[in-house]
């Protein structure tokens, strides 16, 4: 009787997240929940990071999800927060697309070069809203935090 019980509340829990994910990302309410733009960025760097490694162990099927994880959080933080540049986010199509061709393709190295293009653009947008601290890179390594550089840049 006990698992019933759960399986009953889980289902109740699955439906309320449906529910609450069909609504209006664009005009949230006083009670509906609006993650930082902080947040969301940190939830693309992870997707970033997932990316790379995927493409390294040839996983296309994970890359492709990670990819379309990324496309979304980038969405996300362009609907939410109307300061980010529509230019900013637009520029970042060209390498998602070359990145979805070449997991489509799976091809390693033209994967490579399209994570090169993304984070450059990454990189432009941070510099463009004056976040120019926040320097993400390819990464090298499986490290929690292995797609950003952490030393600061000697200023000019």
């Amino acid at each position: 009787m006990k698992l019933r019980g759960w399986m009953l509340a889980l289902a109740g829990l699955g439906a309320a997240s449906a529910t609450a994910a069909a609504q209006d990302v664009k005009s949230p309410s006083v009670d509906q929940y609006v993650p930082r733009l902080g947040d969301i960025m940190s939830a693309a760097q992870r997707r970033h990071h997932k990316l790379w490694l995927a493409g390294k162990a040839q996983n296309w099927d994970l890359a492709a999800y990670e990819l379309g994880q990324l496309k979304a959080s980038l969405v996300e933080a362009a609907l939410l927060y109307s300061g980010i540049p529509v230019s900013n986010v637009t520029t970042l199509e060209a390498p998602l697309q070359s990145a979805s061709a070449a997991i489509a393709a799976k091809d390693g190295r033209k994967l490579a070069n399209a994570l090169g293009e993304l984070t450059e653009g990454c990189n432009a947008c941070h510099r463009s809203m004056n976040r120019s601290f926040v320097v993400m890179k390819v990464p090298t390594d499986q490290g929690l935090f292995g797609n950003q550089e952490f030393a600061p840049k000697p200023r000019p």
